[in-house]
């Protein structure tokens, strides 16, 4: 009996002996981690877009490179009125498209003549990129730059000479404007243009052509602290859609040299790469309107505050950052409906999370790293400080207990990322009587990054349980939050009215747990929306797509979360893509059969 009682002892002193090591020390980070800019990058959250130029004026989205430099004359152009516009709406900078596809350059290159020192705008001497630089610095706002790699208008695009001809312009930009936060390469390269007047199709080698290590030299030069924006980064990712969401599972990494301008896996980018080695963010990208650019013909399709507020959730709130985009108008101003809409959302998504209940609760944890580093980080309102636990421990709970019962619907987490994105699986559950129960999602609970919001039915209860499951190391939880927002949406969903998509034929001769549709010619297919029967229910899916019925291509996979609790619509959104056939496949289901039943099956 004593043997055993000593060698109980020595082992508890060795266990508390190893985690005295690291009671009061730092967690040591878990690769890859972000540089100090892309810190304060995230930080941002929501930013403004501006698409101004030749396509506005000319009723274009991108521009051919043809277009007359007389069109361009706005007559009360105003660029502070965007910049007060953006401070109202809680953006934090602006990204102007400095120049387009079309070629056309909106500030007073010294190397070409299509540019604005050739319009009538101000008899010639005006510099839209320069006016909203100092509209920028006079409200608090970052500034960045558009610059499209592709030129439609340049009679040597494709030749070496444009290359050195893209790095003159890039250095202009770098040295008149002051400090720029971020600089934006489109993917789009190559293909048809005016091209001086040839009037043909362009190819490029999108790997190699640009140069792009000649751009990032020039960065490390003139503006380190300027995030470089491409489909691989290297500073941040495009997510993949222009829908302006990042999928639920949100990596904030990618395989080193996977991904360049113009990759076709785009559907990858939603979620990044669970194995990368490089830590490249996601930014959601999406315009206020169908267009990028403004036409008046759509002064009546503004993203409503519902959905936006739908985007915010599912872009910031899925460890992403949200780009906005604002069509200037051919005044030079921004619609009054996309001021008023914009601000809106702003307004409520702050009013919705805005008294973290979680603040007057009682946690405790079930490891705790030491004092430093404890739980009261959790609630302190201060990034920089984080509840940790010992090095060996990757999963663990934490124990919230309200003073009295608290009615709720949303929640928010946050990982310290300057460490490195950790956490793989997590769960929120609460107390319902003497039960557990957990708390009904529509979507997973897996990654949470930089910043993880939930949304769900109000529940009402005195205790909470959140429970990491899996980690690629020790956690390291900056912040935890708890909300009621009253007569808040669960989830943004399009009305049954407005839920019209392609017309299609069920091709027969399929397996019983799949659905496969013929769209009758190719089309461009960015969401499918499925109304479950009362049996047959799918509650993990495969979304499949292509012009061969064939040789179908796997666009997507998922769960319906909640359907077997709840079956309404589904509604799955996709990367934008190119196909005659879609397959919609059940790999689960309710009842466990191999039959897949539907009311409904909208593409769209």
């Amino acid at each position: 009996m004593k043997t055993r009682m000593l060698i109980l002892a020595i082992t508890l002193a060795g266990s508390m002996t190893i985690h005295a090591k690291d009671n009061d020390k730092a967690p040591a980070p878990v690769m890859p981690i972000p540089t100090e800019h892309q810190v304060r990058w995230q930080q941002m959250e929501t930013y403004a877009f501006v698409h101004f130029g030749l396509n506005t004026f000319n009723d274009r989205e991108w521009g051919y490179g043809d277009s007359k430099l007389e069109t361009f004359n706005p007559t009360r152009l105003d660029c502070e009125q965007w910049a007060q516009t953006f401070v109202k709406a809680g953006l934090k900078g602006v990204i102007i498209t400095a120049k387009h596809h079309d070629g056309f350059c909106l500030w007073p290159t010294n190397y070409t003549d299509y540019s604005i020192r050739n319009t009538p705008y101000k008899d010639g001497k005006g510099d839209v990129v320069g006016e909203l630089a100092a509209a920028c610095k006079k409200y608090g706002l970052k500034f960045g730059v558009y610059l499209s790699p592709w030129d439609r208008h340049q009679a040597f695009y494709g030749t070496p000479f444009y290359v050195d001809y893209f790095y003159h312009q890039l250095r202009e930009l770098f040295t008149r404007y002051g400090n720029i936060f971020e600089i934006w390469f489109d993917g789009a390269n190559g293909g048809d243009g005016w091209y001086g007047g040839a009037k043909e199709t362009r190819t490029i080698n999108r790997r190699t052509y640009y140069q792009y290590d000649r751009a990032y030299q020039l960065i490390d030069e003139l503006q380190p602290q300027c995030i470089v924006f491409s489909d691989g980064g290297p500073g941040c990712r495009w997510v993949g859609n222009e829908q302006g969401y990042a999928h639920a599972t949100n990596w904030s990494f990618l395989r080193r040299g996977d991904v360049f301008p113009g990759y076709k896996k785009h559907h990858e980018l939603q979620q990044g790469h669970a194995d990368g080695n490089q830590w490249v963010p996601a930014e959601c990208d999406v315009s206020i309107r169908p267009g990028w650019f403004y036409h008046e013909s759509q002064d009546s399709l503004v993203k409503s505050v519902d959905h936006l507020t739908d985007l915010y959730y599912r872009s910031v709130g899925h460890n992403a950052n949200f780009l906005i985009n604002f069509p200037v108008n051919k005044e030079g101003r921004i619609h009054p409906t996309d001021s008023a809409r914009i601000v809106a959302m702003h307004q409520r998504v702050t009013t919705e999370l805005a008294d973290n209940l979680l603040r007057g609760a009682r946690i405790k944890a079930s490891d705790e790293r030491g004092r430093r580093f404890g739980v009261k980080a959790l609630t302190d309102n201060n990034y920089d400080t984080y509840w940790a636990t010992h090095d060996s421990v990757r999963s663990a709970t934490l124990s919230i207990r309200f003073p009295r019962a608290t009615r709720l619907n949303r929640m928010l987490l946050q990982e310290y990322i300057p460490l490195g994105q950790r956490v793989k699986s997590f769960t929120v559950e609460y107390l319902s009587g003497k039960q557990w129960l957990p708390i009904r999602l529509n979507e997973e609970t897996t990654t949470i990054g930089y910043k993880r919001l939930l949304r769900f039915k109000p529940i009402t209860t005195r205790q909470l349980r959140i429970r990491f499951n899996d980690a690629r190391g020790c956690l390291c939880i900056s912040e935890i939050g708890a909300y009621h927002a009253p007569n808040a949406q669960e989830s943004f969903e399009l009305k049954e009215a407005d839920l019209k998509g392609y017309a299609f034929t069920q091709v027969s001769g399929t397996a019983e747990n799949e659905v496969l549709m013929d769209l009758g010619q190719s089309r461009t297919v960015s969401s499918l929306h499925y109304q479950p029967a009362q049996k047959g229910i799918a509650t993990h899916y495969e979304i499949l797509v292509g012009d061969d019925p064939a040789q179908l291509r796997t666009l997507t996979t998922g769960e319906f979360s909640n359907i077997r609790n709840n079956p309404i619509r589904q509604d799955v959104y996709l990367t934008p893509t190119p196909a005659r056939f879609i397959m919609l496949r059940a790999l689960r289901t309710v009842d466990g059969s191999k039959c897949l039943l539907f009311d409904k099956l909208v593409v769209r």
